[in-house]
């Protein structure tokens, strides 16, 4: 099922001030600077800054899990009870990333690398 955590994804309103703030706590610049994301590493973590994430329906950081079978994963996760939110998307390069809810509401982020 899921192989490791992927990036936490922020929903931010203001991504310039969200890049400064992350930049400073973080202690790094980051590596993608893009009007729709903002990506910051640190270790093998991921850190990114979605500023369409709250257009989204998120309300706080989401977490995704790489999967390798995103499909399956969703079956697996919806046959137990979870939500799809956001169905396989395209973000570029052929990873697909995927948002589910669980009972409580929380959400349940799943990747797919090409």
């Amino acid at each position: 099922m899921a192989t490791n955590i992927g990036p936490v994804i922020v929903p931010v309103k203001d991504l310039d001030q969200a890049k400064a703030l992350y930049g400073a706590l973080l202690g790094t610049e980051p590596y993608a600077d893009a009007p729709y994301y903002v990506g910051f590493r640190v270790g093998d973590q991921e850190l990114g800054l979605d500023p369409h994430g709250h257009d989204k329906g998120l309300t706080s950081p989401v977490a995704y899990w790489e999967v390798d079978d995103i499909n399956g994963v969703i079956k697996q996760l919806t046959d137990a009870g979870a939500q799809t939110h956001q169905e396989p998307t395209d973000v570029g390069g052929g990873k697909l990333i995927a948002l589910l809810k669980d009972a409580d509401g929380n959400f349940i982020g799943l990747s797919q690398n090409a």
